[in-house]
């Protein structure tokens, strides 16, 4: 059964790739175009409490996403965000960054805190377009 916080982000409509420890989800707001939820699919609450193979499950989902969104975005920077102030199991906000706007799937968006640090909020929705989308480059056929 998924916890509230994979719930909250979406899953499983935005999900673009799962393993045994953790889901790649798209976030349901973006604050910048391709922004994405690494959410661990374990009740944790805290980042210490999860076993070690779930590090390095995450080192295999981080160079995915990244090489994912280089290719949809192709960002200048990426943040990693672990904030877990509202939603409590343990999940990074991926923000990929960049100078200008981006265009993905009819979504042209730019980057309302760059260079500075990441504006959360300040978002779009996450169309179906968008999902589909990202789904299509994370699963190619």
């Amino acid at each position: 059964m998924p916890h509230a916080t994979l719930i909250k982000f979406g899953y499983p409509e935005t999900l673009l790739r799962e393993g045994r420890h953790w889901a790649l989800l798209v976030r349901p707001q973006q604050p910048t175009l391709g922004s994405l939820v690494l959410c661990s699919t374990s009740d944790a609450t805290a980042y210490g409490d999860l076993p070690v193979e779930a590090f390095v499950e995450q080192r295999e989902m981080i160079a995915f996403a990244e090489a994912l969104l280089r290719d949809a975005v192709a960002f200048e920077r990426i943040n990693w965000l672990m904030l877990m102030m509202v939603d409590r199991h343990v999940h990074f906000h991926v923000v990929p960054r960049y100078s200008g706007t981006r265009s993905l799937a009819k979504m042209t968006m730019g980057d309302s805190g760059w260079p500075g640090m990441a504006n959360l909020s300040h978002s779009e929705a996450a169309t179906p377009e968008l999902i589909l989308e990202l789904r299509g480059r994370a699963n190619p056929s």
